[in-house]
């Protein structure tokens, strides 16, 4: 998978060669997009998400997008020592590929990328966004759910990510919900937002009803595949548990 993923990045055929070789086997991967401003504990989540979808028997793939190294050209690596815990769990896959330039929160060959790792059998794909903020919108082309990550106390008010996070994003993580104006933030996301959930990412709180909230929205991507162009989707009711 490495090496072909880094076939695809350098734009070399051969890649090319083996994505149209394995392309029977695709579209089986649930896609779900991670995005949000820096600062807001995006890796901490996914981390936690992944030890989550491993207790319920599936294989993870990971793709962090992040920013390019100014020496070598290539990913700064961050993610990966976030998420060291996993790394040998051979039932999970983790990679952190380079912008390279490339605008809108992912790098060139992540479309691809997630191919591969659909096409080797796994069964989650988790794409983590560079998170630069509101240009991070390419991935509600890639990812089957969008989850925008926020923080109370970072800036993340609802007037400025309402024209960018809030567009493509089906349901709203209000991580470091422990902290002070998670409430506040939670109450003002609900009048723009469908699904919004609060979080704490470190303490694994979250994580149960952020998964029951995504297999949601599939099950609604499954009944009502015409309306997929509204990102949206309908209505969820959390009840008792978005509090």
């Amino acid at each position: 998978m490495a090496r072909v993923i880094s076939l695809l990045e350098n734009r070399d055929p051969l890649g090319a060669a083996v994505l149209t070789h394995v392309a029977p086997s695709l579209n089986r991967a649930l896609v779900i997009g991670i995005t949000g401003y820096l600062g807001t504990g995006k890796s901490t989540l996914i981390d936690q998400l992944i030890t989550a979808y491993r207790r319920l028997g599936e294989k993870v793939g990971v793709l962090a997008v992040d920013i390019s190294s100014p020496v070598t050209g290539g990913a700064v690596l961050g993610d990966h020592i976030r998420m060291q815990s996993h790394t040998d769990d051979a039932q999970v896959y983790i990679r952190s590929m380079a912008t390279r330039g490339h605008q809108g929160g992912l790098a060139a060959a992540t479309r691809q990328a997630v191919r591969v790792l659909d096409a080797a059998g796994f069964g989650v794909i988790l794409i983590e966004t560079v998170g630069v903020g509101q240009s991070d919108v390419d991935i509600m082309q890639v990812a089957h759910t969008v989850v925008a990550v926020v923080a109370p106390g970072l800036g993340d008010d609802v007037q400025a990510m309402k024209a960018g996070l809030l567009e493509v994003a089906d349901i709203v993580a209000v991580n470091k919900g422990d902290r002070e104006g998670a409430d506040a933030a939670l109450r003002d996301l609900r009048e723009w937002c469908k699904a919004v959930i609060r979080a704490v990412a470190v303490k694994g709180e979250g994580i149960a009803e952020l998964i029951a909230v995504i297999a949601e929205h599939e099950r609604w991507r499954d009944l009502d595949r015409p309306a997929l162009h509204n990102r949206r989707g309908p209505s969820i009711d959390l009840g008792s548990r978005t509090g």
